[in-house]
Formats: structure tokens, sequence, C-alpha cells
């Protein structure tokens, strides 16, 4: 099982998207934790002001006068009560030594300096459960344990804060403070701003890796155009120092080899008419001749020399066709040339279906198909003709009911010239270039030309074209 995505594209882009999203939720992280812990810093500071001003006036008033005022004085979050003795209050939370002297030092600095105040703090948010009495001061059992006490930076803090503070009468007052529901609360626009800003970021990327890797698809495209137009137009060379380098490379290889094939073919058309005009006069001066026997010899070897010279030449031409590509029927190009064949005796069968429009070059096409037809029925006695059409290549099979051929030679006929009998090529006829223009014509369009033996007698010629 492949976890990478096998394009670069998808490579890069997880690499940019991965990297993001983690920096994204460190980012969310800090933040959210900055805030929860200045807001409980905010929280216990508004306690002691609250706490100092409430024992202050509590202690102007008469014992009668402050249980009346007590439920004008709490709140949902605050809890006062007045006793004769302090409450007994375990402190349940990790290091709460120290945050109690904090909270005790600042209480003391807004009361009388000989006040006795008793911090306690119960409780952390890190537990899953929740003291009864105290479960309607916050959002309920397990809400704030896990990662979003974490998120928040709640895991060091307490649940509840209680102070105990001794009125001048000798009488005690009593705080529970719980931490507020809000404080738990996702901070909806801040959550906002940073998914905006990650989908920015994202789509930025998006853009940016495609823009990157557009060079490389143009660089693709034109390999592969390559081997079906070797005039085709030149890459742009634009972008970045490498793709402009790496374009120009390609550019100046296409040049290169445009007037290699370009020479060749003037070379090749040169030796075809020199070679022609001295065949020619051979011809006459051989109709001069009295020997019938001889003359007919003489223009039997002349017409295999002017044959093998043709079919030479047509192979080397075998990629070098100006013909244009364009959309044609290949079922209709394949009745053509079975018709052709049954015309002039030939056994040829074409198994008709419905197929998609190609995009290719019909002469070219229908030689090759012809070379492969004319040696199926050559050696084979028939040819059957059947076609597989996708959206990704059509496959055409021509079926023969041959001898076959040895498995390995299946691809040494292929090369020019070379023949497996050499008795049968004086019987039959042909210059052994027949298969070899075949695949060059096939090779052109993008596709293959391969040849197996059937499970029964007779060979398989497998024509790919890709689309």
């Amino acid at each position: 099982m492949h976890i990478l995505p096998k394009s670069l594209f998808g490579r890069l882009v997880l690499v940019l998207l991965t990297g993001l999203v983690l920096a994204q939720l460190l980012s969310a992280f800090i933040l959210l934790r900055d805030r929860g812990q200045v807001l409980y810093e905010s929280i216990r500071e508004n306690l002691i002001h609250r706490t100092g001003g409430i024992v202050r006036l509590l202690d102007s008033l008469p014992s009668l006068d402050r249980q009346q005022l007590l439920p004008l004085l709490a709140s949902p979050e605050l809890r006062i009560t007045l006793s004769d003795q302090p409450i007994s209050i375990p402190q349940t939370i990790q290091d709460s030594g120290l945050a109690s002297k904090v909270v005790r030092d600042q209480l003391l600095k807004q009361l009388p300096q000989h006040t006795e105040i008793r911090v306690s703090l119960e409780g952390s948010v890190m537990e899953p459960q929740m003291p009864s009495m105290h479960r309607r001061h916050m959002m309920g059992d397990g809400l704030m344990s896990g990662p979003w006490a974490y998120m928040h930076g709640l895991h060091t803090m307490a649940r509840f804060i209680h102070v105990q503070v001794q009125l001048q009468d000798g009488s005690w007052v009593s705080f529970e403070h719980g931490l507020p529901e809000h404080i738990f609360n996702w901070p909806a626009r801040l959550l906002i701003v940073l998914a905006v800003l990650l989908v920015s970021v994202i789509l930025l990327s998006l853009i940016s890796v495609g823009s990157i890797i557009r060079p490389l698809r143009n660089l693709r495209q034109a390999a592969e155009g390559l081997g079906k137009d070797i005039r085709q137009l030149p890459l742009q060379e634009t972008g970045p120092t490498e793709v402009k380098e790496t374009a120009k490379a390609f550019n100046t290889m296409q040049n290169r080899l445009k007037n290699y094939i370009e020479d060749r073919a003037g070379i090749l058309a040169a030796v075809s008419h020199d070679l022609k005009t001295p065949l020619t006069r051979i011809r006459l001066r051989t109709d001069l001749m009295d020997d019938e026997e001889l003359r007919a010899k003489t223009q039997k070897d002349l017409d295999d020399m002017e044959s093998m010279v043709s079919a030479t030449l047509d192979f080397m031409r075998g990629t070098e066709t100006r013909e244009r590509s364009q959309h044609l029927d290949l079922m209709a190009l394949l009745e053509s040339v079975q018709g052709d064949m049954q015309e002039a005796g030939k056994h040829v069968q074409l198994k008709e279906q419905t197929i998609e429009p190609y995009n290719g070059k019909p002469l070219a096409l229908q030689r090759c198909i012809v070379n492969l037809v004319e040696n199926a029925v050559r050696y084979g006695g028939q040819a059957d003709i059947r076609v597989e059409d996708s959206k990704a290549e059509v496959v055409i099979f021509i079926d023969d009911n041959g001898p076959g051929i040895p498995e390995d030679a299946l691809e040494k006929v292929f090369e020019p010239f070379f023949r497996l009998e050499n008795s049968r090529a004086q019987k039959t006829g042909g210059t052994g270039l027949g298969l070899g223009i075949a695949r060059n014509i096939a090779r052109s369009h993008g596709g293959e030309l391969t040849l197996y033996n059937r499970a029964r007698d007779g060979l398989c010629v497998k024509l790919n074209l890709p689309r």
C-alpha cells in the first residue's frame, strides 16, 4: 500500500499542507493556551479585588444586616457564606501552596495587616469528576478534562478558589469561586480567522505548486509529441532558470533531430534519383537483347532492385511523413482495406463494432494495416481482424492460420531484410521490410506493434494505438 502520492504534484502538496496544518495547529494551541491563562489571571485578579471590597463592606455593617446582603453580593460563579468558625477544606490541586500564597498576599494588600486569611485551591480542571456541590458553577462533568484543558493551559489551574477571611468581630466569611463557563467556550472569531488563513494559504500553495509543476507537464507532453511529430512547436523557454535551461536543451535536441532526419531524407531522395537513372538505362538496353531467356532474367533482377530501393526508402522514411493528423473512422478504414483485399481474391474477415474516432494519419495507418494484412494472408492463408476500444487506446488484432514464428525470431522479423526462409521469399516476393515499416508507423503514433503465437496454429499481430 502506497501512502505517498505517486505524482510530484501530490507529494509537494502533501508536504506543504502537512507543514501548514501542523503550523496552524501549533499556533492555535499557543493562542488558546495563552488565552486560557490570561483569562484565569484576570478572573483571579477580579476575585481578589471583589473579595477585598466585600470584606470591607461586611466589616462596616452590623451582623444582622450582613446575611440579608449576601444574596445581592453573590453571583452564579461566586458563593458567599457566613459562619462563626472557619471551614476546613483540603488543598487538592498540585502545587497549591505557591498559588495559595499568591492569592493571600494580593488580598492582604487590600485588607488590614493582621487580618487572618485562609486560601485553598480545590480540584483541577484535569480531574474527570467534579464535586457535586459545585457542578452548578461549571459546564458539566468531564467537559474540562482531556486535550481541551491542555490546549487552554488550564491543566495546572484550580477548579475552585476558596477564600476565608475573619471579620473584625471574629466571624468568618467564606468565598467559593468557580471558573466561569465562557472560559471553556471556543473563541469563534479567532477560530474563523485561523480557518480563513489556513484556507487562503492552502489555495495559494496549490496555485504555487501547480505553477511549478506545469513546465514539467509541458515537457512530458512535448516528449510524448516528439515521437509523433518531430516538427511540433518548440517549448516556451520561460519560468525559473532550471526550467528555462531544460526547455532550451529540449528544443536544441528537437532541432538537431529534425535537421538530422531532414538531411537523411535529402540524401535518400538523391540516392533514389541517382539509382533510378542507371536502372532505367539498363532496362532500355535489356530490351535490345536478342536472347529472350537472358533478357527475362535481367528484367526480373531489375524489378527486384527497383522494389528493394523503393522499400528501403519507405522504411527509412517510416516516421518522416509530413501527413497531418486528423480525426478518422478506424472502422471505416479497416472496412476499406478488407474490401480491397477481397476484390483481389484474398480471404479477410473483420469483426465490426462501433468505436470512437481516432486522431491519426490516415494514409500512414492504412499502409501499416495493409502491410500487416498482406503479411497474414501471404503466410497464413487468411486474416481475421478485430478491434478493442477504450478511453486510453485502440488495439487492433490481426490473426492468421499460418505456421507461426519461432519464439526467438519474434523480434528479429522487424529487422530490415530479415527472412525466415529464403526460398519462401523468392516464392512469395517482398523485401522483408513490411513489418519494419508497419512498426515505424505505429511508433510514430506513439503506439507499438508486437507479435505472439496463438495457442493454436497461427500468429497474432497486436497493434496498440494510444489516444
